[in-house]
């Protein structure tokens, strides 16, 4: 990790409460609850030591940023750049979402289901198209972030706290990872939610971007994002086993948990013993099965099946070694794996495709299978959570890297339509159960 980039939405605001579109319009202001949140999210960063806060001017989020600053107690200041500014809606600002739909039902239609296509008209007549707007000033704000912390990019580690908005932040997100405004859809931002990217390398012009987590808000509460319409799976990897604490390859070899591994699960369960579940599924393999029950303890008559569409990456040749061990034989595969693992095959095992195909056929027919009111546990390995997490943002068997999956970290996927229409991350590799905000599982060997 090099330059770490903390992300946070402003706190719920006398709009959000009304169902206003809020946009650029600086009318609303931060409620109770929204200060509540601020104060929460700066006391669950507060042993995060930042080289510095960008926020949005607007109101709401500069007095999120104020709160935040003063309970995180280090005397930051936040630099206010218009960069972080809200998506510009201005036709619609004011409007409550009720109305909104009464008055511009084709505009809001297409808002809903293609909103990089949507079209408005400003006050002098000239048409734009709002998100691929705010995509460019994305793309502004990152080059600007990443040339002024370039000394962290390239190997120094640093740490920024960035403050925004809804859309701005999906922008954001989407343009570290190289995605385009189609992806607009498959992310959630709540309200004092905490995402964590990092990015390294740049030195060396091989810049890599990690997702560490997305869209956290147990500090506020509430340990997973509420639901809405359509069926939820709940994706958690396995706790540590003692191949992982050694950094060993372990593909298919059936591994147990270790003690660690145990009370990662245990944490796991306590964390989602809330949560309404009625189907679990894991990979028949040892570490992920031992997950799943433990969690499933708080959760007495679930079913658990057991898949092996569901299990790790064979990797040959290579399981049971260390990386120094498998760096004296296969050199170059293993640098090839580090640097583009879509091209390798493991010597006497799989490629990254292969277990692309198998974990996606088994979290499709899993997610199809669910009534709209229903949740599913799966509990999986680390490269497979990866592809299931990459082909439902829109990255490729590539990408694979860009995904960080700690052991026991626990993602929310939603299917607002169905799970025929569009999956929403709706949050991503939630730690907060096992020792903090910030992921501090050591990533260990697959």
């Amino acid at each position: 990790m090099s330059l770490r980039i903390v992300l946070v939405r402003h706190g719920l605001s006398s709009f959000n409460v009304e169902h206003r579109i809020q946009g650029r319009d600086d009318l609303s202001a931060l409620t109770d609850v929204g200060v509540a949140q601020a104060r929460s999210t700066g006391a669950a960063l507060a042993d995060v030591g930042f080289d510095a806060v960008y926020s949005s001017p607007l109101q709401r989020a500069s007095d999120t940023a104020a709160h935040l600053l003063e309970v995180h107690g280090r005397g930051l200041t936040p630099s206010f750049d218009e960069d972080l500014l809200e998506i510009d809606l201005g036709p619609w600002s004011g409007l409550q979402r009720r109305e909104l739909r009464e008055r511009f039902p084709a505009q809001e239609a297409v808002w809903r289901a293609a909103p990089h296509s949507l079209e408005l008209e400003r006050r002098d007549g000239s048409r734009y198209r709002p998100l691929p707007e705010l995509m460019q000033q994305a793309a502004r704000f990152c080059r600007r972030l990443l040339e002024s912390h370039a000394a962290a990019v390239d190997g120094a580690d640093s740490s920024v706290l960035l403050v925004g908005h809804n859309a701005i932040l999906r922008c954001l997100v989407l343009t570290l990872l190289g995605l385009d405004a189609q992806g607009f859809r498959r992310l959630r931002v709540d309200n004092g939610s905490i995402s964590v990217l990092n990015i390294s390398g740049a030195a060396a012009g091989t810049q890599s971007v990690q997702v560490e987590s997305l869209n956290g808000t147990a500090h506020l509460g509430a340990p997973l994002p509420p639901r809405g319409p359509g069926p939820r799976l709940l994706l958690v990897r396995h706790g540590e086993t003692d191949w992982n604490r050694q950094g060993r390859f372990q593909g298919q070899i059936d591994i147990p948990l270790n003690a660690n591994g145990l009370a990662q699960a245990e944490a796991a369960g306590s964390f989602l013993a809330s949560a309404s579940i009625h189907r679990a599924y894991t990979s028949s393999m040892a570490r992920p099965r031992q997950t799943a029950e433990v969690i499933l303890a708080a959760h007495p008559g679930v079913p658990l099946t057991a898949t092996r569409g569901l299990v790790e990456i064979g990797h040959g040749l290579w399981e049971g070694r260390l990386e120094r061990e498998i760096a004296e034989s296969w050199p170059q595969l293993l640098a090839d794996w580090k640097r583009a693992p879509h091209t390798v095959e493991m010597p006497e095992g799989e490629t990254i495709h292969e277990v692309w195909s198998r974990s996606l056929n088994t979290w499709s027919t899993i997610a199809a299978s669910l009534d709209d009111q229903e949740t599913a546990l799966v509990v999986a390995h680390d490269a497979v959570n990866k592809t299931i997490l990459c082909d439902l943002l829109g990255l490729t068997p590539a990408d694979i890297w860009t995904i960080k999956q700690g052991n026991g970290g626990v993602t929310v996927v939603d299917y607002p339509q169905g799970a025929g229409g569009i999956p929403v991350v709706a949050a991503m590799n939630l730690t907060s159960h096992l020792g903090g905000v910030l992921d501090r599982t050591a990533a260990g060997a697959l």
